[in-house]
Formats: structure tokens, sequence, C-alpha cells
């Protein structure tokens, strides 16, 4: 997800209160506990998904210093004060580059830079990890552990080659497709042409798998989750997505994918924006998504579009939804597929509407109270705060180190 499309980072942050005080729903306010934040600070929190380095990218122009996380970022849902206050210790970084780009490598590349060079430039914040076991020790150090993940396949340009290049770097997993069908996996928010994978498709799961890459399933179809699901030697995660089953966008995973990745031994990481969360939010998105290609090609200056797109955003906005929804998905994907399948990927940065209580990455301890409010355990919060992720971590590094 993107906020280029689905609404901008910075309006959306200067429509809410802290998380603290804003959550004033049906369903009331969470409510921090001493008991939730012991939990909470015990556990290992790895988020599979943030977007903070395409900020760098559009906002900054590459530099730190329009962006000091040092320093509070309103503008932006992340910065290293609300890291640390939301209790993270491990992050993956979104590359992401726009599916239509003609220079998608080469602006992957760069945008796994930006990733490196973030991490250099707070050393005392950040540190690259590559393994689980890495992940484990920078966050014993004190630090927050930092992991690549590149958004779409289309930035391996239809090459092995490259797919190879991108792992040396640093990516430890890839999500095959992004908004567009690729020649080789049909995209969910695009017209599909395989039915799921080609063969070659089918050669870039397994030498993932081959590489201990992870497979990342969000932004795919529902057939192409299938396929990958048949094909794969390791298991997958879902970076990304949410429940089809009560949120119904294609973005979001349905209960046989649910049930198939449960067997397959991955792990679905929720999706905080609020378009993949209600109902009503899922019912807007496709009409969103058809008025920005409209407004794109009738408006080709930049300005323009903005102008027609954030007045059509103001007759039809977005319902936000809150906690208690991204929580209802956390509990039905643990109901259908387990608790040892279910995980965080909020999508910071990448989204512009979220929930209430969920408005920036301090707000995690918040999803550790609302569970613990409705009943689950220590040890089934560590799972879905961290645990699930780390063991799919391991599992895939096993299946790469076995490969014959």
């Amino acid at each position: 997800m993107k906020n280029s499309i689905f609404g901008t980072v910075c309006i959306c942050l200067t429509l809410v209160l802290p998380c603290e005080l804003s959550a004033q729903t049906k369903r009331g306010i969470v409510k921090l506990t001493d008991a939730a934040l012991k939990i909470h600070r015990e556990a290992l929190l790895i988020d599979g998904h943030n977007d903070l380095p395409y900020q760098f990218r559009t906002k900054a122009d590459f530099s730190f210093r329009s962006f000091d996380i040092a320093r509070p970022q309103p503008l932006l849902h992340t910065d290293i004060e609300r890291l640390r206050k939301g209790g993270v210790g491990a992050q993956f970084w979104s590359a992401y580059v726009d599916a239509g780009s003609k220079h998608a490598v080469k602006e992957t590349l760069e945008q796994i830079d930006i990733i490196h060079r973030l991490v250099k430039a707070y050393p005392d914040t950040f540190e690259m990890a590559y393994t689980a076991d890495d992940i484990l020790r920078i966050r014993k150090a004190g630090k927050i552990a930092s992991l690549i993940g590149v958004e779409g396949g289309h930035s391996i340009d239809n090459s092995l080659g490259v797919l190879r290049t991108l792992h040396a770097l640093g990516t430890r997993y890839m999500t095959l497709t992004h908004t567009d069908t690729l020649d080789w996996a049909d995209s969910a928010t695009d017209v599909a042409r395989h039915n799921g994978l080609t063969p070659f498709g089918e050669s870039v799961v397994l030498e993932m798998n081959r590489l201990g890459m992870l497979v990342d399933i969000s932004h795919v179809s529902a057939d192409t989750m299938r396929h990958v699901l048949k094909v794969t030697k390791a298991p997958v995660i879902a970076s990304h997505s949410s429940a089809f089953a009560l949120a119904g966008h294609p973005r979001n995973v349905p209960d046989d994918v649910l049930k198939q990745v449960a067997k397959n031994g991955g792990v679905i990481m929720v999706n905080f924006y609020s378009g993949f969360i209600t109902q009503e939010g899922a019912r807007l998105l496709p009409e969103m998504m058809k008025t920005y290609r409209e407004l794109k090609k009738q408006y080709p200056n930049k300005e323009e579009f903005k102008v027609a797109y954030g007045a059509w955003k103001r007759e039809h906005p977005m319902p936000r939804g809150s906690i208690h929804d991204v929580v209802d998905h956390i509990e039905h994907i643990a109901k259908v597929a387990g608790i040892d399948h279910v995980g965080i990927g909020s999508d910071y940065d990448g989204i512009g509407t979220v929930p209430r209580q969920l408005e920036d990455v301090s707000c995690y301890p918040f999803i550790t109270q609302e569970l613990l409010n409705r009943g689950h355990s220590r040890e089934a919060i560590h799972k879905i705060l961290g645990g699930n992720a780390l063991r799919v971590m391991r599992r895939a590094e096993a299946v790469a180190k076995n490969w014959k």
C-alpha cells in the first residue's frame, strides 16, 4: 500500500490525536495497564512492513536532514522516540518503487541503499539483521533489528540474477507482485492473466526458497496465493494483509488460504490500513482505485491531479475503524489458521487513514492490551507480536541450508 493512491500520511496525522487519547468508539477506549505493558516489554515485536524508506525518497530527496527521525516527525507515522515507545524489536523496512516504473531495478537498489544508510545514520538505534539469530542478538543489545523486504516482483525485471543480487544486498523477503499483474504472477488489484503463477513464477518461488528469502503473498491474487502454496518448499508470509472474511477486499486473505498457510507453517501479518479492516472501507476502495486511475489519465499535470483527487477523497472519506477492528482480524486469523500463524504488518508510512488508537508506531502496546482484555495468554500474545514471524524465518533458513 502506498499513500499516493490511498491518502497522504501528512493529512491523516494532522487530523488525529495521539493514540492514547483518540479511540472513543462504540466499543470504547482501550486503556493500558501495567500487566499489559509488562507483557509487551517482554515480547519480541516484529513488524512485517513499514514504508519509511519511501518517505525519504519522495519527501526528503534521499536525505535524513529533512526527516531526522531522531527528532519528532509529526508528518510521519515513524520516528525513533515512537519506535521505542511502541516497543519495536525488529522492523522489515520496505524497499518499494512504483509498479509502473521503467527503472524499477535501479530504483529498488536506491531504496535498499536508503535502508542501509538509515541504519548507519542512527547506529545507537538500528542494526541490520539478516537471520533470526541476528534479530535476537540485536534485540539483546538494545537496538532495533532492521531487515529489508522488497515490495513487488517488478523489482527483479524478470531476472533470477537480479533476485539473487537483491538477496546478496540483504533482502530477506520479496512480495511477489504489487498493484500490477506481472509477466509471471497475477496481482490482487489488476486483471488476472495466468491463473496464478507461470512456470517462471514457480521458478522465482523455488529460487527464493533456495536462497532463504521469504516468499510474501501480500498483494497477489487469491489464485496466486493458492498456486504459491502448492509450489513452495518453505513457509510463506503475508507481510501486510488482513482477513477477507471481515473486510472483503482482494488485498486480504480468504479463509481457504488461511487454512493452507497453517498447513504450510507460514504467518499472516495483519495490515492496519482502514480500508482493509472494515467492510465499509473495503467497499470504498475499488471506487477509489478506479477514480485514481481515471484522474491520472485525465490530469497529466501532477498538481492538477492532486487537486482533483483530493477533492474526490474529501467527498468520499474513508471510515477509520479502530484498534478493535484490527484485533478482530488477528482473532479471526487465529481462529481459522491457528494462533501460530498470525502476526503484525502495520504498513505504517505507506498508508493514509489509520484506525483509532493505532495512529503511529507508538501504539502497538494497545494491541497487547486488547488481546489481554479478550483473554489471550502471555504466550499467545508473544507469538502474535513476533514469535511466529521469527519461527517462520528460522524455518526458511533451515530449508535453504538443507537445499539439494
